[in-house]
């Protein structure tokens, strides 16, 4: 599953070290991400879409050596929580009794044929509200409404997480909140969805305009607590702080790009704990990042890393704040944080780094010195 182009750059560089890696979307990304492959369109029946999963399951077993499973999502159908399954009838509860007995028949097939298993988790595939209510002070689950995590999805995304962990050679989270409830075995990975040459610094510089210019690029307004931002922002604006605000939503990511590099200052997200994939591309074209970093979840990552975090930091209770200082006293200041910025994402993420390292590690897992390169 494709979601924010990740798996798909990844793929594109591991080709570059000499593999045939392809990257297979069941549907197509609504951010305009492209892919290699995707399987069915929205207007597809279900029993296409099944073939298709069969089709591309039979393709795995035959010609891969690895595979590698983005967004905690296995090849066939899984049971959907019970609360969510809103049409009712003799139908829909046959269609769910089969996703019971499908359920990671795929896992269990590609381990006897002694394939090597991986899974990356990138958030609401495995975060649970009922773990974030519990532990954390501040995160989604204390801001979206019930339909975000419905009821019984937490309980299904502890069952696939623990299939998978069966499974898997290798199992890896861009976020480090969800190493809190992946195995003890999961490690983080850092974001590796864009290519740095394709994305250079933009030549606007930060205050060289009449009016600073902040955005905020949301997927989803409660999980990134775009209020909290919106509140912050006309607050200074009726205190007379002169600056303008753009909410970018409903683009594709090249029509957004235009957007960013305008940007003065990017406010990626309140709620989550750490950075996203817009703020890895805001980084890269040098653009300064607000953003709240849980400081428990920084043991999952390198020590080097952290200590070069180059985000401004602020949460839902100091966003006013720290936007007046940034866009006051500290707005001579914001080119140099874009500088760190552009730095930090061209040491930590690299494709091709990050590329490399996963070979290395499917080598280990087949135990074998070279993967077989066509």
């Amino acid at each position: 599953m494709l979601v924010g182009g990740n798996a798909q750059q990844l793929a594109r560089s591991e080709r570059a070290l000499g593999l045939q890696s392809w990257a297979v979307s069941f549907r197509r990304s609504s951010f305009g991400y492209p892919c290699d492959e995707v399987l069915w369109t929205d207007t597809s029946s279900g029993i296409v879409r099944e073939f298709r999963r069969w089709s591309l399951l039979w393709r795995a077993l035959h010609d891969f050596d690895v595979v590698h499973f983005n967004f905690g999502t296995p090849i066939l159908s899984t049971p959907v929580p019970y609360d969510s399954n809103r049409h009712s009838g003799l139908f829909q509860a046959a269609h769910n009794m089969y996703r019971s007995v499908v359920a990671f028949k795929d896992l269990a097939l590609l381990r006897r044929l002694k394939k090597a298993i991986f899974v990356t988790y990138q958030g609401d595939d495995a975060r649970q509200a009922d773990y974030c209510l519990a532990h954390f002070r501040i995160s989604p689950a204390h801001e979206v409404g019930p339909d975000y995590y419905p009821s019984g999805s937490d309980d299904q995304k502890r069952q696939t997480i623990a299939r998978f962990d069966r499974y898997a050679d290798g199992t890896y989270a861009l976020n480090p909140d969800l190493l809190h409830v992946l195995p003890p075995r999961a490690r983080f990975l850092p974001y590796g969805h864009i290519d740095l040459r394709e994305w250079q610094p933009s030549p606007h510089h930060p205050g060289s305009r009449d009016r600073p210019l902040v955005i905020h690029a949301p997927s989803h307004q409660g999980a990134k607590g775009t209020r909290h931002i919106i509140e912050a922002v006309n607050r200074l604006k009726s205190e007379g702080v002169d600056l303008d605000f753009t909410l970018v939503e409903q683009l594709s990511n090249t029509d957004a790009r235009k957007v960013y590099e305008e940007a003065d200052l990017v406010v990626d997200q309140l709620l989550v704990g750490w950075y996203g994939g817009l703020a890895v591309e805001c980084m890269a074209l040098g653009k300064p990042v607000v953003c709240y970093i849980r400081e428990d979840d920084l043991r999952f990552i390198d020590p080097e890393m952290r200590s070069q975090l180059p985000l401004i930091r602020a949460d839902p209770h100091t966003i006013y704040d720290v936007l007046k200082e940034w866009l006051g006293n500290r707005l001579h200041r914001l080119a140099e944080v874009g500088t760190q910025g552009r730095a930090y994402v061209e040491r930590w993420h690299d494709p091709s780094v990050i590329a490399r390292s996963l070979y290395e590690q499917y080598q280990a897992a087949l135990g074998r010195s070279n993967l077989q390169r066509r």
